[in-house]
């Protein structure tokens, strides 16, 4: 039996389909080549502020009512944008963003304080001739080694798991080095016992400190500078045949005395300290980068 003949009228149908599925496909590509480019989303975080899911999807839903006041035949008729979570998570993983923590200080940092900082501190570092290699920084890392996750999936039947107390058993690091990168002072480790049974403190490469909560003390960083990164910067010095020249960078933190300086001894008379401004150190200090 010969195959059946397309009629008029179902060729006609099948051409107005595609044409509203062409528009559809042309809609959706113009709304998320609108939203991807990145624009709002830029501004907001610049601007400080949070950017949630219904952040977005009100964005989204703005744009759809701005591209139908464009032209009303980019929309098929019958068709209405919802941006549901389902849409939310398609995009999410389309465009690639994903969920961060603020970190609480720099947010509140001043950055235009910060950038006249910059150029007071380009000026100074210029007038004193001081090298890339004769200005160190540091910064301190607290490492929680047995905290679990806070969030876990489960079974739609199950209860919501009863929550448990975190471990915060941690230990407390800092690093230091110059501007150059090529010294670094040998580190200072704040653990929660003096003898661990873990491992031989005596044969790891770091300065060995505990207390009960493994922080970093006055005590502890004052006896650090004195009887580690004094000597071995001045033995750096010497070994590249440099100036006798320092520059110690140091955050406000409680932990820093502010007359470190004039604790020095005459051996090491050469070194000069400078604070960072307060509320700065996320935006200066390059360890926190």
């Amino acid at each position: 039996m010969p195959p059946k003949k397309a009629s008029a009228s179902s060729n006609a149908g099948g051409d107005e389909k595609r044409k509203v599925v062409c528009k559809t496909i042309e809609f959706k590509k113009e709304l998320i080549a609108k939203y991807e480019s990145g624009v709002h989303v830029n501004e907001q975080q610049l601007a400080g502020f949070s950017i949630s899911e219904d952040v977005i999807c009100g964005k989204a839903r703005q744009l759809y009512r701005d591209l139908i006041n464009k032209d009303h035949s980019m929309v098929p008729e019958g068709f209405d944008f919802k941006s549901s979570r389902g849409w939310f998570e398609k995009f999410r993983k389309s465009s690639g963003i994903h969920f961060v923590v603020h970190h609480g200080e720099a947010g509140s940092s001043d950055k235009d304080a910060a950038e006249k900082f910059k150029v007071e501190f380009a000026n100074f570092v210029k007038a004193e001739e001081y090298h890339p290699q004769q200005i160190f920084y540091f910064d301190k890392t607290e490492i929680f080694w047995k905290k679990m996750l806070q969030r876990t999936y489960i079974t739609h039947e199950e209860n919501p798991m009863p929550g448990h107390k975190p471990m915060k058993n941690r230990f407390t690091l800092l690093l230091c080095s110059n501007a150059s990168g090529d010294y670094k002072i040998k580190p200072l480790l704040v653990f929660l016992s003096d003898n661990p049974r873990a491992f031989m403190k005596s044969k790891l490469p770091v300065v060995w400190r505990s207390n009960t909560k493994a922080w970093l003390t006055r005590q502890y960083f004052t006896e650090w500078v004195h009887e580690v990164f004094a000597p071995a910067m001045k033995k750096y010095l010497e070994e590249k045949k440099l100036p006798l020249l320092c520059l110690f960078m140091i955050d406000n933190a409680f932990a820093h005395p502010s007359g470190l300086e004039d604790d020095l001894t005459d051996e090491f008379d050469f070194i000069k300290i400078k604070f960072l401004p307060p509320n700065m150190t996320p935006l200066l200090q390059p360890m926190d980068q």
